[in-house]
């Protein structure tokens, strides 16, 4: 994101889901490295599947309950409040929805009052989006980023819903994507944090038991996230690429705790910025 290529090595992570004693399971590990300046968190090497498919070719029933294909009105609500306060929308707007899935954020914007097109690189669940949540299928395509195409200055506002993190190229893509939007347009990104305190405090554990193994990211196995991020890989991003952060938040999400202290390690997550998420609005120039 930021260009450098000075790391440090945070450890190794397995592919599989670890728990407290990865050193007593078997599996093959991969180094997990930070970038000194904008502390980056990323997998070396980086695995990369024979086909897009063998990651996100899971048909989208075996994720969620069936529920999960109900449209629920509060979907994407909270995001499209905060673009409301951005950048109002207007009649006519242009929304793209990068890592569509079945196309629920395409229906919350739509009725938003955009007109919405979206692509999805997983071939069921572009399927399901078409058959069950009836998105035409000539606004929703099955496409990876680097094969997508639309044309340059076209969207007022483009979302990156929990994606990039699972992009071989975050940074090309971003720029890809800022090509498409018009000037002055926003573009939304949710992804993992790097300075999420749950990572942190298990790292920590890892390490007082002797192991060089960390919990971050998870290349090898779902969610096969690539990469974490922080509001400076974004900051020396933009210096370089045309655009600008106008907004930022984070939030604590699931502390993997017990009730009370669950509570208490939330409030510190949020008192202190080092939730799992983070969110950037970004507004190009």
């Amino acid at each position: 994101m930021c260009g450098s290529n000075a790391f440090r090595v945070l450890g190794l992570r397995q592919n599989h889901s670890q728990g407290l004693k990865p050193w007593k399971q078997p599996g093959i590990s991969v180094s997990v490295l930070q970038c000194t300046k904008c502390r980056l968190n990323y997998s070396s090497p980086m695995p990369i599947p024979y086909d897009i498919q063998d990651h996100y070719g899971t048909p989208p029933e075996n994720y969620w309950v069936p529920n999960y294909f109900e449209i629920n009105p509060e979907y994407f609500k909270y995001s499209l409040n905060t673009l409301q306060k951005l950048k109002p929308v207007q009649p006519g707007m242009k929304a793209l929805d990068i890592g569509a899935g079945i196309g629920k954020c395409m229906i919350a914007m739509q009725n938003a009052g955009f007109d919405v097109w979206g692509f999805e690189p997983s071939k069921p669940f572009h399927e399901r989006a078409i058959t069950r949540m009836n998105i035409p299928a000539d606004r929703i395509v099955c496409s990876t980023v680097e094969d997508a195409s639309y044309e340059n200055n076209f969207f007022d506002f483009i979302t990156f819903g929990a994606v990039l993190e699972h992009l071989y190229y975050p940074a090309a893509n971003i720029e890809k994507a800022m090509k498409w939007l018009r000037p002055g347009g926003i573009m939304h990104i949710e992804v993992p944090s790097s300075d999420w305190l749950m990572a942190k405090l298990l790292n920590l554990y890892y390490n007082l038991r002797g192991s060089d193994f960390v919990s971050n990211i998870s290349p090898m196995h779902t969610p096969f996230h690539l990469y974490e991020f922080t509001l400076e890989s974004f900051e020396a991003h933009a210096a370089k690429h045309g655009y600008e952060i106008i907004f930022h938040e984070r939030f604590a999400g699931n502390t993997y705790a017990p009730g009370p202290l669950k509570k208490v390690l939330t409030s510190i997550m949020n008192a202190t910025g080092t939730g799992m998420q983070l969110t950037v609005w970004l507004r190009k120039k």
